[in-house]
């Protein structure tokens, strides 16, 4: 009955198509593909992760966390990283929940941790990391949800944090995954988006059960059965507080376990929409109306549920026009024992699973998957798509189940331009095929070298920092933006560069995916053109301003009063160094 109510115009290319077979196992001629080292273990990170007990999971909530963001706190040029820190039932109970670090980029692929001095030594079983510059001072603040009370640390623009979750209003007590900014109303102010999962936690344990069971092995019982927690949206007023509006906005009370959520103007009309993915449960989608109204649109958009009409265990989320048409486009990821879904904006409202003629379901199948982006890494000019993998039930370290594992490798997915995508997973180095138990996802040019790199945050272990070592030869541009009548961050503000007859857009946004934030850069592989013809950037305001023949590989700063501007390469910064603002 699912199937109907979506319409089978947009299950077409799913029905019919599931023999459509996988991407080739060799990169076509002419394919460029990435190359991603590891460099963790000379980067100086020494961090490990903690959720519950290695051996075993008793409940949901100690398979779940592990959030990163990337972000520059001290304005020096260098993308910073955040890893959230969990905790156990044993430390919670004892009043002691550690808490997480935040780690300065010296430029060299060493990171430092600043955390004490930066004061970002709160405890909580932490679970995602979001950020933006929440009062546009030009000092990016972080957000952290944990599973309890929110922490909202504002940037002192001097190296420090101050706590002002409670003066902010923000502090949602409940086991809260994702939560991106964006300013949905347009009046220049980042509003917050904050996606709760369950209605459980370490004072209110869920009843454990011999019917829980996965692969017919006992294990924590969730999502399905147990109560949901609702989300909540705030807006941000002029003296800087924020108020709960979650219901005068039309979204809707449905106590969905959600875990990720993007911004995103779907139906490219000026203004932020908002895409929920919930676990095993429809995903909504709110369409803005304007006036700070919303309208949920899951099931007649075609996004509630995969193609055959299912409900799926949605994690990662990305909104991107993932085939230069000009529409944003939505990818999530799932559970094992399913695909993870490409779908395809076809306009007016409607989209379309296209994840089989894609050619990217069947290997779906053993894998749990989160973390996802939309983004170009090879810098052909078309999104490619990368996943982080990893399982939830330490039983499977020892008992796996055919080809699904308790760790796994990642997933790139290299887009051949043609609407499919090339499994280049086991052909961009052997370091992204290491098993692991992959969570959030951080996307940053940790070196600025114009290439995208990749944090990825690790269950119950240590992160992963892969550096991009793309072949020479490939052009590429990137756009700062900073806003002055919109939001300082310049989210939401559409990019769109045209080279030749190749035409793509970014849309800007800090939190992506689950749990963790990115750079916040729009970033644009050129192929082999050294240019771009036109640049034209749609502001939050609605100011439009455009750009001819603008140089490639260079970063620049696109501000919405002064114009375009190249930053040169930034001096790699030494240890005690004073942020520059």
């Amino acid at each position: 009955m699912l199937v109907a109510g979506i319409g089978a115009s947009l299950v077409a290319g799913t029905l019919g198509a599931l023999a459509a077979g996988v991407g080739a196992t060799e990169a076509p001629a002419g394919l460029v593909v990435p190359q991603f080292v590891e460099v963790t273990a000379s980067s100086g990170i020494a961090f490990r992760h903690i959720s519950g007990p290695v051996d075993h999971k008793r409940y949901l909530f100690e398979t779940k966390g592990g959030g990163i963001g990337a972000f520059d706190y001290d304005n020096d040029g260098w993308m910073d990283l955040y890893i959230a820190q969990g905790s156990t039932l044993e430390r919670v109970r004892e009043g002691r929940n550690p808490h997480g670090v935040l780690l300065r980029n010296r430029g060299d692929w060493t990171f430092e941790d600043v955390t004490e001095e930066a004061g970002l030594t709160r405890g909580a079983w932490g679970m995602g990391v979001s950020a933006a510059d929440v009062d546009n001072d030009g000092f990016v603040d972080v957000y952290l949800t944990n599973l309890g009370p929110n922490v909202l640390f504002r940037n002192n623009g001097d190296g420090t944090f101050t706590d002002i979750s409670a003066t902010a209003g923000v502090a949602d007590p409940r086991w809260s995954a994702s939560a991106p900014f964006g300013d949905y109303d347009g009046d220049g102010r980042l509003d917050l988006f904050v996606v709760n999962y369950l209605d459980v936690g370490p004072d209110n344990l869920p009843a454990e059960s011999e019917r829980c069971r996965y692969r017919g092995v006992r294990c924590a019982c969730g999502p399905i059965g147990l109560r949901g927690a609702a989300d909540t949206l705030y807006r941000q007023g002029a003296d800087g507080t924020f108020v709960e509006v979650t219901a005068e906005a039309g979204i809707l009370d449905q106590r969905y376990p959600g875990l990720g959520a993007a911004w995103g103007d779907v139906d490219d009309d000026g203004d932020l929409d908002l895409y929920v993915t919930n676990d095993s449960t429809p995903n909504e989608l709110y369409v803005n109306g304007g006036e700070g109204r919303f309208t949920e649109s899951g099931f007649p958009s075609g996004l509630a549920v995969g193609g055959m009409g299912s409900e799926q265990a949605s994690m990662g989320v990305d909104l991107a026009d993932f085939d230069n048409d000009g529409r944003l486009d939505a990818y999530c990821t799932h559970f094992a024992a399913d695909y993870s879904t490409l779908y395809r904006n076809e306009g007016s409202l409607l989209f379309r699973d296209v994840t089989a003629p894609a050619r990217i379901q069947a290997m779906e199948y053993p894998l749990v998957s989160w973390g996802t982006r939309f983004v170009d890494l090879n810098h052909d000019g078309w999104k490619d798509i990368f996943h982080a993998n990893g399982h939830v039930y330490p039983f499977m370290e020892n008992r796996p189940f055919g080809d699904e594992t308790f760790r796994q490798p990642h997933s790139l997915y290299l887009n051949l331009a043609d609407g499919t995508f090339l499994d280049a997973s086991t052909l961009a180095g052997p370091d992204i095929q290491k098993p692991a138990l992959g969570r959030g996802v951080a996307f940053a040019d940790f070196d600025n070298d114009g290439d995208v790199d990749l944090a990825v945050a690790n269950m119950n272990g240590a992160p992963q920092l892969f550096r991009n070592d793309l072949p020479a030869g490939q052009h590429w541009v990137t756009f700062r933006a900073v806003g002055r009548e919109s939001n300082r961050d310049g989210l939401g503000a559409r990019v769109t560069v045209t080279t030749g007859e190749l035409r793509q857009v970014w849309e800007i946004k800090r939190t992506v995916a689950v749990y963790s934030c990115s750079d916040p850069r729009a970033h644009f592989g050129l192929g082999k053109a050294d240019r771009v013809d036109a640049v034209r950037v749609r502001w939050p305001s609605g100011k439009v301003q455009e750009f001819r023949d603008v140089p490639g590989d260079r970063h620049y700063v696109v501000d919405e009063e002064s114009g375009l501007r190249a930053v040169p390469p930034p001096p790699a910064p030494s240890t005690g160094d004073s942020p520059d603002g």
